[in-house]
């Protein structure tokens, strides 16, 4: 006979066994949750059975309690809550197979930050279009899997367009060490995600092509004035992309080798290969964005000359010029 679970522990099925689906499962763990994890190879459901996942988050002790397993339909069977952890260009294959295991109702959680680079869809889009009977909700803030992982300190938000739905994940999701904040701006929650992962890759390129701190001030400062652009023309509140979404993820992502997106930019910037790297999510995302922004008329240089440097179209020298030499502007014509 199975156990019977208290009103306030949730079943939260995990889709994807890297390092943030990792830690966010230890994370559910914590705050008292029955989870399940979802990871494509037996590798890796195989390692965390063992308590470790040495693969994507080497030297950290992996709590017995997460139930891993490779079969999508026993993770989800049952969910209260369905986590999205999975690349961002990968969703829409992974909810196709999801989609006739996930209980109707269950909010699912997306965990991933990008833009579809083949539709220029949003996530929340591409969950609506599949799990058109499942509330989507989205966890965003300054992160880095090993933080979590470990039980360091961390404050992210739960953001979804039923405010009620947010604040109960949000109070659910929150432990000891992860505060949980809620929004009703899911839009602005999902760009700001989305967006700081091109500037972490324009971070890392300025600090690895040696351009000074400086520059990478100057980066950063007006990539948020191009987020706050992009971001008011899909809806976006201004309040929520100075919080932790927005600006807190900004900031660290754009400092920390930790983070996968500033680690390619300085490989970038160093001119090491970049073959090999750990996935980026910034790398698809810069085209598409700056499709979105030439499309909708937004001025986003920094965006355009990242997307053209991936692209191959110029050099880090060249989009460095081009930047320096645009016309003047007043500082506060955003």
């Amino acid at each position: 006979m199975t156990a019977k679970r208290s009103a306030s522990c949730w079943r939260v099925a995990v889709l994807g066994g890297g390092a943030w689906g990792t830690a966010l499962a230890l994370a559910m763990l914590r705050a008292g949750h029955d989870v399940r994890l979802y990871a494509r190879d037996t590798e890796t459901v195989a390692a965390v059975a063992r308590g470790e996942n040495p693969r994507y988050l080497p030297g950290i002790r992996i709590a017995p309690g997460i139930a891993a397993t490779s079969d999508i339909a026993t993770a989800l069977d049952g969910a209260d809550c369905v986590l999205a952890v999975t690349p961002a260009q990968s969703l829409r294959a992974v909810l196709a197979a999801a989609a006739g295991h996930v209980p109707k109702g269950v909010p699912l959680v997306l965990c991933a930050k990008g833009i579809e680079r083949d539709t220029g869809a949003l996530l929340s889009a591409i969950v609506a279009e599949n799990l058109p009977n499942n509330p989507v909700a989205a966890l965003s803030g300054p992160s880095f899997a090993s933080d979590v992982a470990r039980g360091l300190p961390t404050a992210v938000v739960v953001a979804a367009r039923d405010g009620d739905l947010a604040a109960e994940l949000a109070a659910r999701f929150s432990a000891e060490n992860l505060r949980c904040y809620s929004s009703d701006d899911l839009i602005g929650v999902e760009i700001g995600g989305a967006l700081k992962n091109v500037f972490a890759i324009a971070a890392g390129a300025v600090t690895g092509a040696g351009l000074g701190a400086s520059a990478q001030a100057a980066m950063v400062t007006r990539g948020f004035v191009e987020l706050r652009r992009i971001g008011a023309a899909f809806g976006a509140r201004p309040e929520t992309l100075m919080g932790l979404s927005g600006l807190g993820d900004l900031l660290l992502t754009c400092s920390s080798a930790q983070s996968r997106n500033f680690a390619y930019g300085l490989a970038l910037g160093q001119g090491k290969p970049l073959a090999g790297l750990p996935l980026a999510e910034g790398v698809p995302t810069a085209g598409i964005a700056a499709r979105i922004a030439a499309e909708r008329g937004i001025e986003a240089p920094i965006i355009s000359a990242v997307a053209a440097i991936l692209d191959g179209k110029v050099t880090i020298g060249q989009a460095v010029t081009a930047l320096m030499t645009r016309p003047l502007k007043t500082e506060t014509d955003i």
